[in-house]
């Protein structure tokens, strides 16, 4: 399995078979081996790699990975052999990925604060004549007469977006590796300087 650490800069398109192409621009690595778990020691197989390391020089002994400021785990769930082949400290850099590759993206999809049924569930509001008076954006009954109290599950205004979202199967475009730019078919999770997980599909 493939992985690596990045940030998404912006979207952009490019003109491929005199098509126009959406592609998100994501500067991906360069990221560094900081612990390798086993099912000996920590009962689970992962690779924890850090990303961007600190301006703050004054890191102790004792402190060691914290010198970056992003810290992920991916776990490893198919053989020993693929533990073995990671050391602390190895370089993982964007170049693991090839043009017209599969891969996964997770992020932090964008807050979009308090947000009533409408927008949040896509609910399409009371009718707005034969006597609706300020009610045109309510989410109308919320439950029967029993049980007394409203259902967990019920779909009502609340915090929407700032959740983990995944996309998968999106197709690698280009990989620069000169710039650690790597350009992917489709929009990723987040907003400009989002933090991404980058896996092959």
């Amino acid at each position: 399995m493939k992985f690596i650490l990045g940030k998404k800069i912006e979207m952009s398109q490019i003109f491929k078979n005199d098509q126009v192409v959406p592609v998100t621009l994501i500067k991906a690595g360069p990221c560094f081996v900081t612990q390798i778990k086993t099912k000996e020691k920590d009962k689970y197989e992962a690779i924890q790699i850090g990303f961007e390391k600190k301006k703050s020089k004054k890191i102790k002994k004792t402190e060691k990975g914290k010198e970056f400021k992003y810290l992920k785990e991916f776990r490893i769930k198919n053989s020993k052999s693929e533990i073995q082949e990671y050391k602390i400290g190895d370089k993982i850099e964007v170049s693991i990925f090839k043009p017209g590759e599969k891969v996964t993206i997770s992020g932090l999809s964008k807050g979009r604060g308090f947000a009533g049924v409408v927008k949040r569930h896509g609910f399409k509001g009371m009718p707005a004549s034969h006597g609706t008076k300020h009610d045109a954006r309510h989410p109308g009954s919320i439950g029967a007469t029993a049980p007394q109290r409203v259902l967990k599950g019920k779909k009502m205004a609340g915090r929407m977006g700032n959740e983990r979202v995944s996309i998968k199967n999106l197709e690698v475009i280009e990989v620069q590796p000169e710039k650690n730019l790597l350009i992917v078919k489709g929009a990723v999770p987040g907003g400009r300087g989002n933090l991404l997980e980058i896996k092959s599909s």
